[in-house]
């Protein structure tokens, strides 16, 4: 299969409040269950993944009712994760790990822009971000969320969560 499916790893990226992702696990194999697989791999097309999709790379571990995989060239130029919610967990180089759910998380692997809707929720150890829209620059680091009408929820943790000296329970 020539499709570069590991450019969904790229997806661990996509968060301003992470560490960097795990980077041995773009050296894994990538393991893809789905309850089924109808579409093309190679030429232009796209490849739609039903019935529970499970893509586990490494400590990546990408879960959706269904995914749809665009192909141009014979490689994957956009990936689609959708359902009620498709989540997302990889461990971070630093040990620590990131969480993420939406319900429909679209992966331009094209232009690097990453863009969850639907009750979205990031969740690390130095934070969390959550709304209804977030879209993600991985190349440019910009991150853009709100704006619609709706409310964002951003919560940064101290880098130092050791009481401050003097300071008293």
């Amino acid at each position: 299969m020539k499709i570069h499916l590991a450019a969904l790893c790229a997806l661990s990226l996509m968060f301003p409040l992470l560490a960097s992702a795990k980077s041995t696990d773009r050296n894994e194999p990538m393991n893809i269950d789905a309850g089924a697989q109808t579409g093309t791999l190679t030429g232009d097309g796209k490849t739609l993944m039903t019935g529970g999709v499970v893509i586990t790379q490494g400590s990546l571990d990408l879960r959706a009712a269904n995914a749809e995989i665009q192909i141009k060239g014979g490689e994957a130029v956009r990936a689609i994760f959708t359902g009620k919610q498709a989540t997302m967990r990889q461990q971070m180089d630093d040990g620590t790990w990131m969480d993420a759910t939406a319900d429909r998380i679209d992966y331009d692997i094209t232009s690097e822009i990453i863009t969850l809707t639907g009750n979205y929720k990031v969740t690390s150890a130095r934070g969390t971000n959550a709304g209804q829209r977030m879209v993600y620059n991985t190349r440019s680091g910009e991150m853009n969320s709100g704006g619609d009408g709706s409310r964002v929820r951003t919560v940064i943790q101290p880098k130092n969560k050791a009481p401050a000296a003097g300071s008293s329970k």
